[in-house]
């Protein structure tokens, strides 16, 4: 168990912000979370905590005057084995890439589609993450948290409430519970889901669908695309994807015959918001030093020395700007730290 004071985030957010936590603790097992959790330090900052993955999904508006935790448990065993599946039991501290390339190393399918996106496991199954075509609570069989008192609660997947890119721990329960674990049931026979972009091409190119070319695949589309946030600051898709009305799609595909979507159900259609962005003109363009990404226009940057401030102000202009065109509302997907 470790606790510091004026901490430096630096190395815990990918936007690449220069900020201090003024308390940080970092934990390894869920005994020693329990503990400080019981402790007075951790009753001092009880109003005033957040709890992080690698910060990939973070934006710090400055230094922050409260509590930052952090797991660093990186557990990954069998707990159950049939001849279909297996359950893994895995650590929130463990890499999600890393929890991927080692379901497709053990020929375990169910992830292979969520290669190269950054973050821990117990973020995912906050954010109910999702790439071409699968989301992170198609595998998800529990999660395993910790309340502020230090019980232990177990939520199955029904009560984990998922939608596009949310949970109960977003909403209802967002700040009373710590996922410390996530039970994931992985298949041993794949069925591949391809028919999202141009994903089924690449991987038929390389011969008979395997869990290592859809992997491959997916993570050179995502290189491809998205910056390094070692070489410049982001956190991956800042915005997400605006579901709409069936009847305003139709409508506005009058004037935009080239807008794309992807159905959700018979009344709603997802309109990427990437395309959304391009459309009103912000794709490569800068505010400050906060811009688009001029390959990806769903990805904002920190061109170098911007603050969380800047990075908020390009969003709102985008977003203004999106919705007076499209009267289309879009929303981050990212967190505001402030």
């Amino acid at each position: 168990m470790k606790l510091y004071k004026d901490y430096s985030l630096l190395a815990h957010n990918t936007f690449g912000m220069d900020v201090k936590a003024a308390l940080f603790f970092e934990y390894e097992t869920v005994d020693e979370l329990r503990a400080f959790l019981l402790s007075d330090e951790f009753d001092k900052c009880r109003s005033h905590f957040i709890h992080i993955g690698s910060g990939s999904n973070l934006l710090f508006a400055g230094d922050y005057s409260g509590l930052v935790m952090h797991s660093v448990n990186c557990e990954l065993t069998v707990v159950e084995d049939t001849p279909e599946y297996q359950l893994l039991r895995v650590g929130s501290g463990y890499v999600w890439d890393d929890f991927v390339a080692y379901c497709v190393e053990h020929q375990l399918a169910g992830v292979e589609n969520l290669s190269a996106i950054p973050g821990e496991v117990g973020a995912s199954a906050v954010q109910n993450i999702g790439a071409y075509g699968v989301e992170v609570c198609d595998v998800i069989e529990r999660v395993e948290t910790v309340d502020l008192m230090g019980n232990v609660r177990v939520f199955d997947k029904a009560a984990c409430r998922y939608g596009y890119r949310d949970s109960v721990f977003k909403n209802e329960l967002k700040g009373q519970y710590i996922v410390t674990h996530v039970v994931y049931r992985l298949m041993k026979s794949p069925t591949f889901k391809l028919d999202y972009g141009d994903l089924r091409a690449r991987v038929e190119a390389e011969g008979v669908p395997t869990l290592q070319a859809v992997r491959g695949a997916v993570t050179a589309i995502r290189d491809s695309k998205l910056p390094n946030p070692k070489e410049l600051g982001n956190a991956g898709s800042f915005f997400t994807n605006p579901v709409i009305e069936r009847k305003q799609y139709e409508a506005l595909l009058a004037d935009n015959p080239t807008m794309p979507s992807y159905s959700i159900d018979d009344d709603h259609v997802k309109v990427p918001a990437g395309w959304l962005i391009e459309h009103v003109g912000w794709k490569g363009q800068a505010l400050g030093h906060a811009a688009v990404h001029d390959r990806q226009a769903l990805v904002l940057v920190n061109k170098g020395g911007a603050t969380g401030a800047e990075v908020m102000a390009l969003a709102q202009r985008i977003s203004e700007d999106i919705y007076q065109k499209f009267g289309i509302r879009i929303v981050p997907e990212v967190n505001y730290i402030v």
